[in-house]
C-alpha cells in the first residue's frame, strides 16, 4: 500500500483519478522532466533521467491498478481464480504474487501477514484464496510486466 501512495503522491492524483486523468498528468510531468530538456547541463540530465524513470514507472503501476484497466480484463481475471489452481506464491511487504495453473500471476497489494498465514494454512489455497484475497485487495495483473 505504500508504494501505491507513493506513485499517487508522485503524480499528485487521488485514489479516484480516472485513465484520462492519469495520461494528462503523466504527460504534463514528462514534459517537465524530459532529459532532452537539459542538454547543457550533464548534471540537470541525469538528474532528469532518474526522475523520469519514476514517473514512467509510477504511471504504469497506476494505470494496471486503475478500475477502468481492472474491468478491461475482469473476464479473464474471474476465469483464472474460478478455475486455475494455484502453483506457486510469495509474500514479500504485505504483496502477495499468485502464480496459478493457467500462466496467469496476480500481485495483491496490502495482504496482512496473519491472511497470509492463513493462506498458506489453508485445505484449498485456491478456496482460500477466492474467497479471503482475489475480490478483497487491490490487484493486478504481472503477465504483462514480465513479458515486456
Amino acid at each position: 500500500m505504500k508504494k501505491i501512495e507513493a506513485h499517487r503522491k508522485l503524480l499528485g492524483v487521488t485514489k479516484d483519478a480516472e485513465l484520462s486523468e492519469l495520461k494528462s498528468v503523466y504527460r504534463n510531468l514528462m514534459k517537465d522532466w524530459h532529459p532532452d530538456k537539459f542538454q547543457d547541463d550533464h548534471e540537470q540530465k541525469s538528474n532528469a533521467e532518474a526522475k523520469s524513470k519514476t514517473i514512467i514507472e509510477a504511471y504504469h503501476f497506476l494505470v494496471s491498478i486503475a478500475p477502468e484497466t481492472l474491468a478491461a480484463t475482469a473476464d479473464q481475471y474471474n476465469q483464472t481464480i474460478g478455475a486455475a489452481g494455484i502453483e506457486d506464491y510469495d509474500y514479500k511487504g504485505e504483496k502477495l504474487t499468485i502464480e496459478f495453473s493457467d500462466g496467469c500471476s496476480y500481485e495483491y497489494f496490502g495482504v496482512p501477514k496473519a491472511t497470509y498465514v492463513k493462506f498458506v494454512n489453508a485445505p484449498s489455497q485456491a478456496r482460500f484464496a477466492r474467497r479471503h484475497i482475489c475480490n478483497s485487495f487491490i490487484y493486478r495483473s504481472v503477465n504483462k510486466l514480465v513479458a515486456a
